[in-house]
Protein backbone atom coordinates (compact mmCIF):
# COMPACT_ATOMS: atom_id res chain seq x y z
CA UNK A 1 0.00 0.00 0.00
CA UNK A 2 1.48 3.37 -0.97
CA UNK A 3 2.04 6.20 1.47
CA UNK A 4 -0.26 9.27 1.64
CA UNK A 5 0.24 12.07 -0.81
CA UNK A 6 2.17 15.02 0.57
CA UNK A 7 0.31 17.61 -1.47
CA UNK A 8 -2.88 19.10 -0.02
CA UNK A 9 -6.08 18.57 -1.95
CA UNK A 10 -7.08 22.11 -0.95
CA UNK A 11 -8.26 24.18 -3.87
CA UNK A 12 -6.33 27.10 -2.40
CA UNK A 13 -3.07 25.33 -3.32
CA UNK A 14 -3.89 24.36 -6.91
CA UNK A 15 -1.40 25.15 -9.64
CA UNK A 16 -4.12 26.84 -11.68
CA UNK A 17 -6.89 28.30 -9.57
CA UNK A 18 -10.54 28.22 -10.53
CA UNK A 19 -10.63 31.97 -9.99
CA UNK A 20 -7.89 32.64 -12.54
CA UNK A 21 -9.46 30.31 -15.06
CA UNK A 22 -12.88 31.89 -14.69
CA UNK A 23 -11.51 35.42 -14.87
CA UNK A 24 -9.36 34.85 -17.95
CA UNK A 25 -11.55 32.53 -19.98
CA UNK A 26 -14.15 33.74 -22.43
CA UNK A 27 -17.87 33.67 -21.81
CA UNK A 28 -20.30 31.01 -22.92
CA UNK A 29 -18.89 27.63 -23.87
CA UNK A 30 -15.32 28.78 -23.16
CA UNK A 31 -16.28 29.61 -19.59
CA UNK A 32 -18.14 26.30 -19.30
CA UNK A 33 -15.29 24.26 -20.72
CA UNK A 34 -12.71 25.82 -18.41
CA UNK A 35 -14.75 25.28 -15.23
CA UNK A 36 -15.63 21.72 -16.22
CA UNK A 37 -12.03 20.90 -17.11
CA UNK A 38 -10.71 22.20 -13.81
CA UNK A 39 -13.32 20.32 -11.80
CA UNK A 40 -12.30 17.11 -13.53
CA UNK A 41 -8.52 17.56 -13.53
CA UNK A 42 -7.47 19.69 -10.54
CA UNK A 43 -7.41 16.99 -7.81
CA UNK A 44 -5.39 14.71 -10.07
CA UNK A 45 -2.84 17.50 -10.58
CA UNK A 46 -2.07 17.53 -6.86
CA UNK A 47 -1.53 13.76 -6.84
CA UNK A 48 0.75 13.86 -9.88
CA UNK A 49 3.05 16.39 -8.21
CA UNK A 50 3.23 14.47 -4.93
CA UNK A 51 6.01 12.01 -4.20
CA UNK A 52 3.62 9.12 -3.50
CA UNK A 53 -0.12 8.56 -3.70
CA UNK A 54 -2.68 6.22 -2.19
CA UNK A 55 -3.91 3.66 -4.74
CA UNK A 56 -7.65 4.19 -5.18
CA UNK A 57 -9.70 1.01 -4.79
CA UNK A 58 -13.09 2.68 -5.23
CA UNK A 59 -14.24 5.29 -7.74
CA UNK A 60 -17.59 6.10 -6.17
CA UNK A 61 -19.71 5.64 -3.04
CA UNK A 62 -23.32 4.56 -2.56
CA UNK A 63 -24.43 5.40 0.98
CA UNK A 64 -27.65 3.81 2.26
CA UNK A 65 -28.82 5.84 5.25
CA UNK A 66 -31.25 4.12 7.62
CA UNK A 67 -32.67 7.13 9.43
CA UNK A 68 -33.66 6.64 13.04
CA UNK A 69 -31.10 4.07 14.20
CA UNK A 70 -31.46 0.34 13.44
CA UNK A 71 -30.82 -1.96 16.38
CA UNK A 72 -27.46 -3.69 16.04
CA UNK A 73 -28.40 -6.52 18.42
CA UNK A 74 -31.47 -7.32 16.32
CA UNK A 75 -29.78 -7.21 12.91
CA UNK A 76 -26.04 -7.87 12.45
CA UNK A 77 -24.49 -8.07 15.93
CA UNK A 78 -25.34 -11.51 17.31
CA UNK A 79 -25.44 -11.56 21.14
CA UNK A 80 -26.64 -14.93 22.48
CA UNK A 81 -26.00 -13.84 26.08
CA UNK A 82 -28.49 -11.02 25.67
CA UNK A 83 -31.28 -13.54 25.10
CA UNK A 84 -29.99 -15.79 27.86
CA UNK A 85 -30.17 -12.89 30.36
CA UNK A 86 -33.43 -11.41 29.07
CA UNK A 87 -35.15 -9.45 31.87
CA UNK A 88 -32.08 -9.24 34.10
CA UNK A 89 -30.32 -6.06 35.17
CA UNK A 90 -27.39 -4.85 33.08
CA UNK A 91 -24.32 -6.01 35.07
CA UNK A 92 -22.34 -2.84 34.37
CA UNK A 93 -22.99 0.90 34.36
CA UNK A 94 -25.10 2.54 31.69
CA UNK A 95 -23.74 5.64 29.93
CA UNK A 96 -23.57 8.76 32.05
CA UNK A 97 -25.62 10.62 29.42
CA UNK A 98 -28.72 8.82 28.18
CA UNK A 99 -31.46 9.97 25.88
CA UNK A 100 -34.24 8.51 28.05
CA UNK A 101 -34.65 6.21 31.08
CA UNK A 102 -34.23 2.50 30.36
CA UNK A 103 -34.80 -0.73 32.28
CA UNK A 104 -33.46 -4.26 32.19
CA UNK A 105 -32.02 -6.32 29.35
CA UNK A 106 -34.31 -7.07 26.43
CA UNK A 107 -33.57 -10.15 24.33
CA UNK A 108 -33.97 -10.03 20.58
CA UNK A 109 -37.32 -11.31 19.26
CA UNK A 110 -35.59 -12.50 16.07
CA UNK A 111 -33.56 -15.62 15.47
CA UNK A 112 -30.04 -15.48 14.05
CA UNK A 113 -28.62 -17.91 11.52
CA UNK A 114 -25.18 -18.40 9.98
CA UNK A 115 -24.74 -17.62 6.29
CA UNK A 116 -22.13 -17.98 3.58
CA UNK A 117 -18.69 -19.52 3.73
CA UNK A 118 -17.80 -17.02 6.45
CA UNK A 119 -20.59 -18.30 8.70
CA UNK A 120 -21.54 -14.82 9.87
CA UNK A 121 -24.74 -14.59 11.92
CA UNK A 122 -27.56 -12.43 10.57
CA UNK A 123 -31.04 -12.09 12.03
CA UNK A 124 -34.24 -13.13 10.31
CA UNK A 125 -34.89 -9.43 9.63
CA UNK A 126 -32.47 -9.52 6.67
CA UNK A 127 -32.75 -12.89 4.89
CA UNK A 128 -31.87 -11.39 1.47
CA UNK A 129 -28.90 -9.31 2.61
CA UNK A 130 -27.71 -12.37 4.57
CA UNK A 131 -26.98 -14.14 1.27
CA UNK A 132 -24.29 -11.52 0.59
CA UNK A 133 -22.33 -11.79 3.85
CA UNK A 134 -19.21 -13.00 2.05
CA UNK A 135 -19.06 -9.66 0.22
CA UNK A 136 -19.73 -7.56 3.35
CA UNK A 137 -17.48 -6.26 6.10
CA UNK A 138 -19.60 -5.75 9.22
CA UNK A 139 -18.25 -2.88 11.32
CA UNK A 140 -19.53 -4.04 14.72
CA UNK A 141 -17.65 -1.48 16.82
CA UNK A 142 -18.74 1.90 15.45
CA UNK A 143 -19.38 4.59 18.03
CA UNK A 144 -20.28 8.29 18.12
CA UNK A 145 -20.73 11.04 20.69
CA UNK A 146 -24.33 12.20 20.45
CA UNK A 147 -27.51 10.45 21.59
CA UNK A 148 -29.91 12.83 19.80
CA UNK A 149 -31.03 12.27 16.20
CA UNK A 150 -30.07 15.71 14.92
CA UNK A 151 -26.57 15.79 16.36
CA UNK A 152 -25.83 12.15 15.55
CA UNK A 153 -27.06 12.52 11.95
CA UNK A 154 -24.90 15.60 11.48
CA UNK A 155 -21.91 13.74 12.92
CA UNK A 156 -22.39 10.85 10.53
CA UNK A 157 -22.90 13.05 7.48
CA UNK A 158 -20.48 15.91 8.18
CA UNK A 159 -18.10 14.86 10.96
CA UNK A 160 -19.49 17.48 13.37
CA UNK A 161 -22.50 17.17 15.65
CA UNK A 162 -22.49 20.86 16.57
CA UNK A 163 -21.48 23.12 13.69
CA UNK A 164 -22.58 23.31 10.08
CA UNK A 165 -19.92 21.56 8.01
CA UNK A 166 -19.79 20.16 4.45
CA UNK A 167 -21.40 16.74 3.99
CA UNK A 168 -19.14 13.79 3.22
CA UNK A 169 -20.54 13.68 -0.30
CA UNK A 170 -19.59 17.33 -0.75
CA UNK A 171 -16.04 16.64 0.49
CA UNK A 172 -15.67 13.73 -1.93
CA UNK A 173 -17.11 15.74 -4.80
CA UNK A 174 -14.67 18.55 -3.94
CA UNK A 175 -11.71 16.21 -3.74
CA UNK A 176 -12.36 14.08 -6.81
CA UNK A 177 -14.90 15.90 -8.95
CA UNK A 178 -17.54 14.16 -11.03
CA UNK A 179 -16.67 11.77 -13.84
CA UNK A 180 -19.64 13.07 -15.81
CA UNK A 181 -19.60 16.84 -16.30
CA UNK A 182 -23.27 16.85 -17.33
CA UNK A 183 -24.40 15.57 -13.93
CA UNK A 184 -23.79 16.63 -10.33
CA UNK A 185 -21.00 14.85 -8.49
CA UNK A 186 -23.21 14.35 -5.42
CA UNK A 187 -26.83 13.21 -5.62
CA UNK A 188 -29.03 12.45 -2.62
CA UNK A 189 -32.22 10.52 -3.36
CA UNK A 190 -35.28 11.20 -1.19
CA UNK A 191 -33.34 12.89 1.65
CA UNK A 192 -35.07 13.53 4.93
CA UNK A 193 -35.78 17.14 5.83
CA UNK A 194 -35.69 16.41 9.58
CA UNK A 195 -32.75 16.00 11.97
CA UNK A 196 -30.10 18.01 10.20
CA UNK A 197 -32.05 18.33 6.97
CA UNK A 198 -30.21 20.13 4.20
CA UNK A 199 -27.15 20.55 6.42
CA UNK A 200 -26.54 16.81 6.07
CA UNK A 201 -25.91 17.17 2.35
CA UNK A 202 -24.95 20.83 2.01
CA UNK A 203 -21.55 22.26 1.10
CA UNK A 204 -21.28 24.75 4.02
CA UNK A 205 -18.11 26.78 3.38
CA UNK A 206 -17.07 24.71 0.35
CA UNK A 207 -18.08 26.21 -3.01
CA UNK A 208 -21.78 25.64 -3.60
CA UNK A 209 -21.17 23.53 -6.70
CA UNK A 210 -20.12 20.61 -4.46
CA UNK A 211 -23.35 20.32 -2.45
CA UNK A 212 -25.77 17.45 -2.92
CA UNK A 213 -28.55 17.69 -5.49
CA UNK A 214 -31.78 16.26 -4.00
CA UNK A 215 -34.13 14.01 -5.92
CA UNK A 216 -37.50 14.24 -4.20
CA UNK A 217 -37.97 14.02 -0.44
CA UNK A 218 -38.44 11.07 1.89
CA UNK A 219 -42.11 11.82 2.58
CA UNK A 220 -43.08 11.54 -1.09
CA UNK A 221 -44.03 8.31 -2.87
CA UNK A 222 -41.45 6.59 -5.02
CA UNK A 223 -42.46 8.59 -8.09
CA UNK A 224 -41.11 11.67 -6.32
CA UNK A 225 -37.53 10.35 -6.52
CA UNK A 226 -36.56 12.41 -9.53
CA UNK A 227 -35.41 15.86 -10.51
CA UNK A 228 -38.52 17.64 -11.68
CA UNK A 229 -39.03 20.31 -14.35
CA UNK A 230 -36.12 19.05 -16.46
CA UNK A 231 -37.70 20.43 -19.63
CA UNK A 232 -38.46 24.09 -20.23
CA UNK A 233 -41.54 24.26 -22.47
CA UNK A 234 -41.12 28.00 -22.93
CA UNK A 235 -37.55 28.30 -24.20
CA UNK A 236 -35.53 26.16 -26.60
CA UNK A 237 -32.05 24.97 -25.66
CA UNK A 238 -30.52 27.45 -28.08
CA UNK A 239 -32.27 30.36 -26.39
CA UNK A 240 -31.32 29.06 -22.93
CA UNK A 241 -27.70 28.86 -24.09
CA UNK A 242 -27.85 32.49 -25.21
CA UNK A 243 -29.41 33.51 -21.89
CA UNK A 244 -26.62 31.89 -19.87
CA UNK A 245 -23.96 33.45 -22.09
CA UNK A 246 -25.57 36.83 -21.62
CA UNK A 247 -25.63 36.40 -17.84
CA UNK A 248 -21.94 35.56 -17.89
CA UNK A 249 -21.20 38.64 -20.00
CA UNK A 250 -23.20 40.81 -17.62
CA UNK A 251 -21.42 39.33 -14.63
CA UNK A 252 -18.01 40.00 -16.12
CA UNK A 253 -19.00 43.58 -16.85
CA UNK A 254 -20.02 44.34 -13.25
CA UNK A 255 -17.70 46.22 -10.88
CA UNK A 256 -15.89 43.75 -8.68
CA UNK A 257 -16.31 40.89 -11.15
CA UNK A 258 -14.32 41.93 -14.19
CA UNK A 259 -11.46 39.96 -15.64
CA UNK A 260 -9.04 42.34 -13.92
CA UNK A 261 -10.47 42.52 -10.39
CA UNK A 262 -11.56 40.24 -7.55
CA UNK A 263 -14.36 37.80 -8.21
CA UNK A 264 -17.71 37.32 -6.47
CA UNK A 265 -17.88 33.67 -5.29
CA UNK A 266 -21.66 33.75 -4.82
CA UNK A 267 -22.19 35.01 -8.34
CA UNK A 268 -19.73 32.45 -9.70
CA UNK A 269 -21.61 29.68 -7.89
CA UNK A 270 -24.94 30.88 -9.27
CA UNK A 271 -23.59 30.95 -12.82
CA UNK A 272 -22.18 27.46 -12.43
CA UNK A 273 -25.55 26.22 -11.18
CA UNK A 274 -27.19 27.63 -14.30
CA UNK A 275 -24.59 25.92 -16.48
CA UNK A 276 -25.06 22.57 -14.73
CA UNK A 277 -28.85 22.83 -14.92
CA UNK A 278 -28.54 23.50 -18.65
CA UNK A 279 -26.35 20.44 -19.21
CA UNK A 280 -28.53 18.23 -16.98
CA UNK A 281 -31.51 18.67 -19.30
CA UNK A 282 -29.95 16.23 -21.73
CA UNK A 283 -28.30 13.79 -19.33
CA UNK A 284 -30.65 13.50 -16.34
CA UNK A 285 -33.95 12.36 -17.95
CA UNK A 286 -32.50 9.18 -19.52
CA UNK A 287 -30.86 8.18 -16.23
CA UNK A 288 -34.10 8.66 -14.33
CA UNK A 289 -36.12 6.73 -16.92
CA UNK A 290 -36.46 3.11 -15.75
CA UNK A 291 -38.57 1.97 -18.71
CA UNK A 292 -35.57 0.36 -20.37
CA UNK A 293 -34.84 -1.93 -17.42
CA UNK A 294 -35.86 -5.56 -17.83
CA UNK A 295 -38.72 -7.11 -15.91
CA UNK A 296 -36.19 -9.32 -14.13
CA UNK A 297 -34.15 -6.33 -12.98
CA UNK A 298 -37.21 -4.49 -11.69
CA UNK A 299 -38.22 -7.60 -9.75
CA UNK A 300 -34.66 -7.98 -8.41
CA UNK A 301 -35.01 -4.60 -6.70
CA UNK A 302 -38.56 -5.28 -5.55
CA UNK A 303 -40.32 -2.80 -7.82
CA UNK A 304 -43.04 -5.41 -8.38
CA UNK A 305 -44.08 -5.21 -4.72
CA UNK A 306 -45.65 -2.14 -3.07
CA UNK A 307 -43.75 -2.89 0.17
CA UNK A 308 -40.33 -2.66 -1.47
CA UNK A 309 -41.11 -0.46 -4.47
CA UNK A 310 -40.15 2.89 -2.90
CA UNK A 311 -36.71 1.96 -1.61
CA UNK A 312 -36.16 -0.39 -4.52
CA UNK A 313 -36.58 2.51 -6.93
CA UNK A 314 -34.01 4.51 -4.97
CA UNK A 315 -31.51 1.66 -5.09
CA UNK A 316 -32.02 1.10 -8.82
CA UNK A 317 -31.53 4.81 -9.47
CA UNK A 318 -28.36 4.65 -7.38
CA UNK A 319 -26.97 1.95 -9.66
CA UNK A 320 -27.86 3.95 -12.74
CA UNK A 321 -26.17 7.09 -11.40
CA UNK A 322 -23.12 5.04 -10.46
CA UNK A 323 -22.93 3.75 -14.04
CA UNK A 324 -22.82 7.24 -15.53
CA UNK A 325 -20.10 8.65 -13.30
CA UNK A 326 -21.76 10.30 -10.30
CA UNK A 327 -19.19 10.23 -7.51
CA UNK A 328 -21.38 10.04 -4.36
CA UNK A 329 -24.96 8.76 -4.31
CA UNK A 330 -27.02 8.64 -1.13
CA UNK A 331 -30.31 6.82 -0.70
CA UNK A 332 -32.31 7.45 2.46
CA UNK A 333 -34.78 5.09 4.06
CA UNK A 334 -37.13 7.27 6.01
CA UNK A 335 -40.73 8.30 6.38
CA UNK A 336 -42.48 11.25 8.03
CA UNK A 337 -43.45 9.24 11.11
CA UNK A 338 -41.26 6.62 12.77
CA UNK A 339 -38.37 5.37 10.59
CA UNK A 340 -36.14 2.96 12.57
CA UNK A 341 -36.73 4.83 15.82
CA UNK A 342 -38.56 2.14 17.81
CA UNK A 343 -38.81 3.37 21.39
CA UNK A 344 -41.77 1.00 21.60
CA UNK A 345 -43.23 -1.81 19.48
CA UNK A 346 -39.79 -2.96 18.39
CA UNK A 347 -41.09 -6.18 16.88
CA UNK A 348 -43.66 -4.42 14.70
CA UNK A 349 -41.52 -1.44 13.75
CA UNK A 350 -38.27 -3.16 12.85
CA UNK A 351 -40.10 -5.93 11.00
CA UNK A 352 -41.88 -3.35 8.86
CA UNK A 353 -38.76 -1.29 8.16
CA UNK A 354 -36.55 -4.26 7.33
CA UNK A 355 -39.16 -5.69 4.96
CA UNK A 356 -39.05 -2.42 2.98
CA UNK A 357 -35.26 -2.41 2.45
CA UNK A 358 -33.95 -5.98 2.67
CA UNK A 359 -34.70 -7.11 -0.88
CA UNK A 360 -33.77 -3.78 -2.56
CA UNK A 361 -30.38 -3.72 -0.79
CA UNK A 362 -29.68 -7.30 -1.78
CA UNK A 363 -30.82 -6.51 -5.32
CA UNK A 364 -28.40 -3.60 -5.51
CA UNK A 365 -25.48 -5.75 -4.34
CA UNK A 366 -26.40 -8.48 -6.83
CA UNK A 367 -26.79 -6.05 -9.72
CA UNK A 368 -23.55 -4.20 -8.99
CA UNK A 369 -21.66 -7.48 -8.80
CA UNK A 370 -23.16 -8.85 -12.02
CA UNK A 371 -22.21 -5.68 -13.89
CA UNK A 372 -18.68 -5.56 -12.49
CA UNK A 373 -19.43 -2.33 -10.63
CA UNK A 374 -19.02 -3.69 -7.10
CA UNK A 375 -15.26 -3.92 -7.57
CA UNK A 376 -14.90 -0.13 -7.67
CA UNK A 377 -18.09 0.97 -5.90
CA UNK A 378 -17.97 1.32 -2.12
CA UNK A 379 -21.38 0.55 -0.60
CA UNK A 380 -21.90 1.93 2.92
CA UNK A 381 -24.91 1.05 5.11
CA UNK A 382 -25.95 2.41 8.50
CA UNK A 383 -27.93 4.78 10.68
CA UNK A 384 -26.90 7.67 12.89
CA UNK A 385 -26.57 5.34 15.90
CA UNK A 386 -27.77 1.98 17.19
CA UNK A 387 -30.12 1.02 19.99
CA UNK A 388 -29.77 -0.10 23.58
CA UNK A 389 -29.77 -3.79 24.59
CA UNK A 390 -31.87 -2.70 27.57
CA UNK A 391 -35.55 -1.98 27.28
CA UNK A 392 -37.28 1.35 27.04
CA UNK A 393 -40.75 0.75 28.38
CA UNK A 394 -41.91 -2.81 27.82
CA UNK A 395 -40.89 -3.52 24.24
CA UNK A 396 -38.72 -0.73 22.85
CA UNK A 397 -35.08 0.30 22.70
CA UNK A 398 -33.54 3.72 23.26
CA UNK A 399 -30.82 5.49 21.23
CA UNK A 400 -27.31 4.09 21.58
CA UNK A 401 -24.29 5.90 20.08
CA UNK A 402 -21.79 3.97 22.24
CA UNK A 403 -21.61 0.84 20.11
CA UNK A 404 -23.45 -0.02 16.90
CA UNK A 405 -23.06 -1.62 13.48
CA UNK A 406 -22.48 -0.21 10.04
CA UNK A 407 -21.25 -2.22 7.07
CA UNK A 408 -19.27 -1.79 3.88
CA UNK A 409 -19.11 -3.83 0.70
CA UNK A 410 -17.16 -3.65 -2.56
CA UNK A 411 -14.60 -1.00 -3.45
CA UNK A 412 -11.55 -2.66 -1.88
CA UNK A 413 -13.25 -3.93 1.27
CA UNK A 414 -12.45 -7.36 2.70
CA UNK A 415 -15.74 -9.27 2.60
CA UNK A 416 -16.98 -11.99 4.92
CA UNK A 417 -15.56 -10.53 8.13
CA UNK A 418 -16.70 -8.83 11.29
CA UNK A 419 -14.46 -5.94 12.30
CA UNK A 420 -14.42 -4.98 15.95
CA UNK A 421 -16.87 -6.01 18.61
CA UNK A 422 -19.20 -4.70 21.27
CA UNK A 423 -19.46 -6.17 24.77
CA UNK A 424 -21.35 -9.41 25.39
CA UNK A 425 -24.68 -7.56 25.42
CA UNK A 426 -24.00 -5.14 22.56
CA UNK A 427 -23.94 -1.87 24.52
CA UNK A 428 -20.39 -0.51 24.19
CA UNK A 429 -17.79 -0.82 21.45
CA UNK A 430 -14.85 -2.59 23.14
CA UNK A 431 -12.63 -4.14 20.45
CA UNK A 432 -11.07 -2.28 17.49
CA UNK A 433 -13.31 0.68 18.28
CA UNK A 434 -14.20 2.62 15.16
CA UNK A 435 -15.26 6.22 15.62
CA UNK A 436 -17.35 7.95 12.96
CA UNK A 437 -14.19 9.84 11.99
CA UNK A 438 -12.50 6.46 11.41
CA UNK A 439 -15.33 5.40 9.11
CA UNK A 440 -14.82 8.59 7.11
CA UNK A 441 -11.03 8.20 7.04
CA UNK A 442 -11.30 4.61 5.82
CA UNK A 443 -13.86 5.56 3.17
CA UNK A 444 -11.63 8.35 1.85
CA UNK A 445 -8.60 6.03 1.85
CA UNK A 446 -10.47 3.56 -0.36
CA UNK A 447 -11.16 6.44 -2.76
CA UNK A 448 -7.44 7.21 -2.90
CA UNK A 449 -7.59 10.25 -0.63
CA UNK A 450 -5.48 10.82 2.47
CA UNK A 451 -8.02 12.25 4.91
CA UNK A 452 -5.31 14.42 6.50
CA UNK A 453 -4.69 16.16 3.19
CA UNK A 454 -8.24 16.75 1.99
CA UNK A 455 -8.51 20.25 3.45
CA UNK A 456 -10.16 23.58 2.82
CA UNK A 457 -9.04 26.80 4.41
CA UNK A 458 -11.89 28.73 6.01
CA UNK A 459 -11.99 31.37 8.75
CA UNK A 460 -8.26 31.13 9.28
CA UNK A 461 -7.87 27.37 9.65
CA UNK A 462 -7.73 24.25 7.53
CA UNK A 463 -10.88 22.15 7.85
CA UNK A 464 -11.35 18.51 6.90
CA UNK A 465 -14.08 15.88 7.11
CA UNK A 466 -12.31 14.05 9.96
CA UNK A 467 -11.61 17.30 11.87
CA UNK A 468 -8.52 16.64 14.06
CA UNK A 469 -9.10 12.89 14.42
CA UNK A 470 -9.71 9.79 12.34
CA UNK A 471 -7.60 6.80 11.40
CA UNK A 472 -7.75 4.26 8.60
CA UNK A 473 -8.64 0.75 9.80
CA UNK A 474 -6.35 -1.32 7.60
CA UNK A 475 -7.86 -4.62 8.78
CA UNK A 476 -10.95 -4.03 6.65
CA UNK A 477 -9.01 -3.50 3.42
CA UNK A 478 -8.78 -6.35 0.92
Amino acid sequence: MGQPAEENYSMTHSLVSRRDALQHSSVGFGWLAASALLQQVSPRVYAEHAEQTIPARARRVIFMFMKGGPSQVDTFDYKPKLNADDGKELPFAKPRVQFAPTGNLLGSPWKFQQYGQSGIHVSDLFPHVAKHVDDICFLNSVYGTNAAHGGAALKLHTGSDTFVRPGMGAWINYGLGCENQNLPGFITICPTLAHGGVNNWGSAFLPAEFQGVPLGVASQPSTGAQVKFMKNPRWSKAIQREQIDMLTQLANSQPGFSTETAHDPLLEARLKSFELAFRMQSEMPPVQDLSGETKETLALYGLDNPVTENFGRQCLLARRFAEVGVRFIQVTHSDPKVQWDQHGDLLVGHTEKASEVDKPIAGLLTDLKQRGLLNDTLVLWGGEFGRTPVAQGKNGRDHNPDGFTMWMAGGGIKGGIRHGATDEYGYYAVENKMHIHDVHATMLHLLGINHLKLTYRHAGRDFRLTDVAGKVHADVLA
